[in-house]
């Protein structure tokens, strides 16, 4: 299946897409079609799941749990590492996939690629880290003459839900780490990327993955319903919006759940750092993947009294990115994942217009490829402060007192990741403690992540973290042994007298 997918990426028909399910590539379901947002014409195609078929990926993943639980770690590290060779030897087909089905740039989704080999690379070494713990139980009366030892086990079924801003690297990390850990995994592909999705999938049972470590659905949000409030799932990883995120929450009832869910990040440039290295920075990763990232720079907040010399350096820095064709190697900016987004960017920045705001750039679309647009100084109540625009925007407001402009960034629903450029370690110290988010990116945006450090939000960004150690954490659980009357410690509760 890989080499079929990788070949039709590089032509112009339609590159076909099969589920896969109990060992097997095939669907009989209605077809899904992906319209390409540069392209504007079908892309990819694949069976959307049948009822029949989710009933039986989900029987046959409760059967197929104890015999991936029973695989080595090592057998497991193995494979993942293979799989990581394979990402690194495929990188350009598997890129264009990325450009076909999303319009995001080569140069973005040749990155993408990099960081799924990474990732699997991570989950091998992972696996090869799952331990336990000998516990201290002689040291409280009740245990004495006792021994008690724990190991993380797999925790059975896991459902990954993913989405399609990185569907590649997404997947990467949920069926990577859930595979390190021992489980069987269901993946629920995000229906604007099936086809990147599968070969994902592909990738790695060519790697040596056994079939009964993974499923393969396609389809609308009904089918990830239906797999969350299944019975037959032990814990549930879901990559998305806080609405979806919260219906995942309320389908899937009193399962183990970790959710990533939105942001409308926010980065304070002080009066202390270069205006002009935070406009570059920021430039770049405000607007990378069109700025469809949870972490994706929205809100900077700039120091008065640099504010006029960071506008002039960012709205430079802006004009210098290439838009358009995502096929060609120079282009920095490609499509958004659909007009409907594109002209999210666009209402919303009239709407920023209307309220006082001066709109430097951008602010129009050409289909799906939204113009990279600068808002500055919008109110506090417009909705490119207040909601995730999720796409190609850059609010840049002015603040004048360090511990207001932490207030001002706190008032967001949302709290998964915020930038600081200063080089005051107390404010450094100070923003640390008291913004209200999972994550803290100094001399850098908020649009920066490494693949093996936690990474996850609070409030309606979700909870839980991801990268493949704490994702392990999720995808396992603690079994803890006690022998009793048999001690590695010390047993006595007092020594004998002296003429004993």
């Amino acid at each position: 299946m890989l080499q079929d997918l990788l070949k039709a990426a590089g032509g112009t028909d339609v590159v076909e897409v099969l589920p896969f399910v109990s060992g097997s590539w095939g669907g009989e379901g209605p077809p899904l079609e992906r319209t390409g947002p540069y392209l504007r014409r079908t892309v990819s195609r694949t069976p959307t799941a049948t009822p029949t078929e989710i009933d039986r990926a989900l029987t046959k993943a409760r059967a197929y749990a104890p015999q991936i639980a029973d695989l080595a770690p090592a057998a497991r590290a193995d494979i993942l590492e293979t799989a990581s060779r394979a990402a690194r030897a495929h990188r350009d087909p598997l890129a264009r996939l990325l450009a076909l089905e999303l319009g995001k740039p080569l140069k973005d989704s040749r990155t993408e690629i990099d960081r799924v080999a990474s990732t699997f690379a991570v989950c091998a070494a992972e696996a090869r880290r799952i331990d336990g713990e000998t516990l201290p139980v002689a040291g409280w009366p009740t245990g004495i003459g006792n021994t008690a030892f724990t190991y993380r086990a797999p925790a059975g079924v896991a459902l990954a839900i993913t989405p399609f801003n990185a569907p590649a690297n997404l997947l990467a990390h949920k069926l990577g780490a859930a595979f390190a850990a021992g489980n069987t995994t269901l993946v629920k592909a995000p229906p604007q990327a099936p086809a990147t999705s599968a070969a994902v999938v592909a990738l790695l049972l060519d790697s040596g993955m056994p079939h009964q470590a993974v499923q393969l659905l396609h389809g609308f949000g009904d089918i990830g319903a239906a797999l969350c409030a299944s019975e037959q799932v032990d814990v549930i990883s879901f990559t998305g919006s806080a609405s979806t995120g919260t219906a995942v929450a309320r389908a899937a009832g009193a399962k183990r759940l970790a959710l990533e869910l939105g942001g409308n990040a926010a980065t304070i440039v002080c009066e202390d750092a270069d205006p002009a290295v935070a406009a570059a920075v920021c430039a770049r990763t405000g607007y990378s993947n069109s700025g469809q990232s949870c972490i994706s720079v929205q809100r900077v907040y700039v120091h008065r009294s640099r504010c006029t010399d960071f506008l002039d350096a960012l709205t430079a820095a802006v004009d210098a990115l290439v838009v358009g064709d995502p096929f060609k190697d120079t282009t920095d900016i490609g499509s958004m994942v659909d007009e409907q987004a594109a002209e999210r960017v666009v209402a919303w920045t009239k709407e920023a217009k209307d309220m006082g705001a001066t709109i430097l750039r951008g602010g129009t679309r050409d289909g799906a490829t939204a113009v990279p647009t600068i808002v500055a100084d919008p109110p506090p109540t417009a909705s490119v402060v207040v909601h995730e625009v999720f796409g190609a925007l850059v609010a840049v407001l002015p603040y004048d007192d360090f511990d207001t402009v932490v207030e001002q960034c706190n008032a967001s629903r949302y709290g998964l990741q915020a930038g600081l450029f200063t080089h005051d370690i107390g404010r450094i110290l100070t923003a640390w403690r008291r913004l209200e988010v999972g994550g803290l990116i100094v001399n850098g945006s908020s649009n920066f992540r490494l693949d093996h450090v936690p990474f996850g939000g609070v409030k309606d960004s979700g909870f839980g973290r991801e990268a493949p150690r704490w994702l392990i954490d999720d995808f396992t659980v603690v079994k803890t042994l006690v022998l009793r009357g048999l001690s590695v410690w010390g047993d006595r509760r007092e020594l004998p007298g002296e003429d004993q």
